[in-house]
């Protein structure tokens, strides 16, 4: 297992924002859609609305330009942007390239797609840049899951939903908020949930439900254990918002009571890449966390990747 050099220059959030399209698609609306009742959907995933609308650009130059305003920084002095995504704008360029030049950055910039387990992928390579020598590192997680959902699929259309989360990470004199992380992948299993190019996302639900969980609470013991702390140690845990009872069976195999956990999908839906970063900062702005609180972020998505991180908030 990885594990953090000592030396290692540390970094912390310093800013965030959050952007969320206009268009609100309640359960009742897909009632007139899709063979499907609000009380269904309530029941099997916690999701009572979800943003649908935008584009991936668009909305990462909104929540990033909100986070660069909170950090208080010069976009002018950003050293680099990484965006996770598993939704670009176009196949060629990447999307970071269109949100680099309307935020006015002058860095190089790059996308980075592990589908709902990106934003953490995302958060470790951000802070190996820090560690390589970068100071600002700008990190944003969106997806516009709307555009690739088939709305006629009711396994599929009462999930997802389109967002964007991003946050400034800043190197600092001290260790950081990075105590342990963890990477995973199983290829071997890409054919449970997958999008062909042109197409609509294709998911076996309860195959990925069953393998969400394991995979979860694998990489999460993972990070706990290379960072040195256990479920007591959390503060709070920040899952993928995938489906509220994935959410309450990994908490529950984890020891975490699901008053530790933050959760929003009920407002936001499958967000894929922008739905850890929503609910974390969402929490933050809610007062939910405190200097010296030990975050676990933990996610799964198609692949079958799955990421965890151990936070220390100090943001």
């Amino acid at each position: 297992m990885p594990h953090i050099p000592g030396n290692a220059i540390g970094a912390r959030f310093t800013g965030w924002g959050r952007a969320l399209p206009p268009k609100v698609l309640t359960n009742h609306d897909l009632e007139a859609m899709v063979e499907t009742s609000d009380q269904w959907i309530r029941e099997r995933t916690g999701i009572e609305r979800r943003h649908v609308g935008g584009t991936t650009a668009s909305l990462s130059i909104e929540s990033g330009r909100l986070a660069i305003e909170m950090a208080g920084v010069d976009p002018l002095d950003i050293d680099a942007l990484v965006l996770s995504t598993t939704t670009p704008d176009r196949t060629v360029p990447a999307t970071s390239a269109t949100v680099q030049h309307g935020l006015g950055l002058k860095c190089g910039a790059f996308d980075v797609n592990a589908a709902c387990s990106g934003f953490v992928y995302a958060t470790v390579v951000a802070h190996g840049l820090i560690a390589m020598g970068s100071r600002k590192v700008l990190l944003i997680g969106t997806d516009t899951l709307s555009r690739v959902t088939d709305w006629g699929d009711r396994n599929t259309a009462v999930l997802f939903a389109d967002g964007s989360g991003a946050a400034v990470l800043e190197a600092t004199d001290d260790p950081g908020q990075l105590l342990g992380w963890d990477i995973d992948s199983d290829g071997s299993v890409e054919e449970l949930l997958f999008c062909e190019i042109g197409g609509t996302i294709k998911m076996d639900g309860k195959e990925v439900f069953r393998r969400a969980v394991r995979i979860m609470v694998d990489s999460a013991e993972k990070s706990m254990a290379i960072a040195g702390v256990t479920a007591d140690d959390i503060a709070l845990v920040v899952p993928h918002q995938a489906n509220i009872r994935i959410i309450s069976a990994a908490c529950d195999r984890l020891g975490v009571p699901m008053d530790r956990a933050a959760v929003c999908i009920h407002e936001t839906g499958n967000t894929s890449s922008a739905s850890i970063p929503l609910a974390l900062f969402d929490a933050a702005d809610q007062g939910r966390l405190s200097p010296g609180d030990l975050v676990l972020l933990v996610g799964f998505g198609a692949g079958m990747t799955a990421a965890s991180a151990i936070i220390r908030w100090g943001a």
